[in-house]
């Protein structure tokens, strides 16, 4: 008899022996599942070759990615059982009379089936299918792991893996059936490189963590007032005076391996160049952040991008096209947050301009003057992206076109009021409001971000379709390489479980 379980939407848990250990092993839990009552074993020996791929055509650029996940298998799974696995205190033929005198021994499993029904999407996007289904057994002796994309086949791989239980030198799992996809298609973690550098190595250990929780974005926020990282080959002063040394920068190729490294566990890369605002460390451009100045007239350093000059719309068009060369995602994080409008209003010139047009004293005018030409800007590139921006762009009033995703970040006490107005104007929406895990404090704090719901707020059923998705946020401030991990992790895992 098979126990059936349902997962509502919520993603709301209370689930009691589900295999053993007596809770889930799975992050996150999958949708809709059925656990049987026996269990099936594999000896760890013939694990190698025990994968059997059906439906991969030549045409599909998938071989690196079914070896990433082999191996992401056989290595995850030997890794938590070596101290087992090696353990010589029980011959294989002792754990074989054992498993057959135990009533709830099914036999053993020699070959699982990967069936992809579907040719496969050479990059990850936004709407990529991620559903899975998977069965123990299907057939004498063998189970079925199968998807319409490469993407639910990763997603399955990762389920599987984590069901393996080690017990001696083999592997159990029990009879069951799983079908499992998304509740929202972003899913995302946010690293800054501005404030405090990472390095490579550092962000595919994120990767490698996010692909084992079934996160599918990088927001990757890669230059702010602190930094230049990125090594631009038509602007190479912007890192070579912005950059914390010359070592901590991020080459064309540093990011190509990245983001196919991220390809590969099915996970976009979305880069975020922030202006006009935490824009001080673009000063290797001549002539782009305001001149400020004081009462007196005195100059007073500088401020976010001057917004008349022409010529910056030049540099950006030639900047952002180079940026969506290197970065093969559709959207472009252009951030839009935190704009210190003091320093427009000290410059003589901008007061100027802002005259001319008729928008004397109405800043958020001169933004949208801004954000809109910029937008203008990256939808008419060869490549086309799309846009994301923060939401002081939207609460400005900002006349932004409707397929620009609005990222919530603020956690106001009206935050779902906020929401509910953008959706109803709409435009799609990330939230994070609630998941900015740079923020800790002495105790546990975990419930909090797992009990959000991103779709609590007054809107019809459209609107709440309009929320994509979330994104922890990691903050650098007083995060790098060396407590970036402990900080970040397992805290995120809470939010890909809504």
């Amino acid at each position: 008899m098979l126990m059936v379980n349902y997962i509502s939407p919520s993603r709301v848990r209370s689930i009691h022996n589900y295999f053993w250990p007596s809770t889930s092993p799975l992050m996150p839990v999958p949708l809709m599942y059925d656990v049987g009552e026996h269990f099936v074993a594999m000896w760890r020996e013939v694990l190698s070759h025990w994968l059997q791929f059906n439906g991969f055509s030549s045409l599909c650029d998938n071989r690196s990615i079914i070896l990433a996940s082999h191996q992401c298998i056989i290595f995850k799974a030997g890794s938590i059982s070596s101290v087992v696995i090696y353990n010589k205190l029980r011959e294989e033929s002792q754990q074989h009379s054992e498993l057959m005198v135990d009533s709830s021994f099914h036999g053993y499993l020699d070959h699982l089936f990967v069936n992809l029904t579907a040719v496969c999407d050479e990059l990850p996007h936004q709407d990529m299918d991620e559903h899975y289904k998977i069965k123990i057994p299907d057939g004498p002796s063998a189970g079925s792991l199968s998807s319409g994309s490469i993407w639910g086949i990763l997603r399955g791989l990762e389920t599987f893996s984590q069901l393996l239980v080690p017990v001696g030198h083999s592997f159990t799992i029990k009879t069951l059936q799983i079908l499992d996809f998304p509740r929202f298609s972003y899913r995302g973690i946010m690293l800054d490189t501005a404030r405090h550098y990472l390095p490579v190595s550092k962000i595919k250990e994120q990767l490698d963590i996010m692909a084992i929780n079934k996160f599918n974005v990088l927001h990757w926020h890669m230059v702010d007032d602190q930094s230049f990282p990125y090594q631009s080959k038509a602007f190479p002063n912007l890192s070579k005076e912005g950059s914390w040394t010359s070592n901590q920068i991020f080459t064309a190729e540093d990011i190509a391996d990245i983001v196919e490294y991220a390809r590969l566990r099915g996970i976009r890369v979305i880069p975020e160049f922030d202006t006009p605002g935490h824009t001080q460390s673009w000063l290797g451009q001549p002539g782009l952040l305001t001149k400020c100045y004081l009462n007196t007239g005195a100059p007073n350093g500088f401020g976010p991008i001057d917004p008349t000059n022409p010529s910056n719309y030049e540099f950006l068009e030639k900047l952002f096209a180079e940026i969506t060369g290197v970065f093969p995602e559709h959207f472009v994080h252009l951030g839009g947050d935190e704009v210190d409008t003091k320093c427009w209003q000290s410059n003589q010139k901008i007061s100027a301009f802002m005259r001319a047009h008729g928008i004397t004293g109405h800043y958020d005018k001169l933004t949208e003057i801004y954000i809109l030409t910029l937008q203008s800007i990256v939808r008419n590139l060869t490549s086309q992206n799309g846009y994301i921006v923060w939401q002081e762009v939207f609460d400005a009033g900002v006349n932004i076109p409707k397929d620009t995703v609005v990222h919530f970040w603020k956690n106001y006490h009206d935050l779902g009021q906020r929401i509910g107005i953008a959706t109803k104007a709409g435009h799609r929406v990330i939230v994070s409001a609630p998941w900015y895990l740079n923020y800790i404090k002495y105790g546990v704090d975990w419930h909090k971000y797992y009990e959000f719901e991103p779709t609590n707020f007054y809107g019809n059923s459209y609107q709440k379709s309009l929320i994509i998705g979330g994104e922890a946020c990691m903050w650098g401030e007083y995060v790098d390489a060396t407590n970036l991990t402990p900080r970040l992790w397992p805290r995120a895992a809470l939010v890909s479980n809504k």
